[in-house]
């Protein structure tokens, strides 16, 4: 039997972040330690990049 990935879901970040269903996230939450996040939306594929300078990339 394979084992799936364990994916943080909105409500899981935002227990971490203590944030009520606002729809804010912070980028530690949302990257959970990693330097890259790929996020599908519909059919295109995006990534998150965090910078050695600690800045937000996104890219298509």
């Amino acid at each position: 039997m394979s084992r799936q990935p364990t994916r943080p879901c909105i409500e899981t970040a935002n227990a971490r972040s203590g944030r009520a269903e606002s729809g804010e996230l912070s980028s530690e939450a949302l990257l959970g330690g990693r330097r890259e996040l790929v996020i599908r939306h519909g059919d295109e594929t995006y990534r998150l990049r965090l910078t050695r300078q600690n800045k937000l990339i996104l890219t298509k």
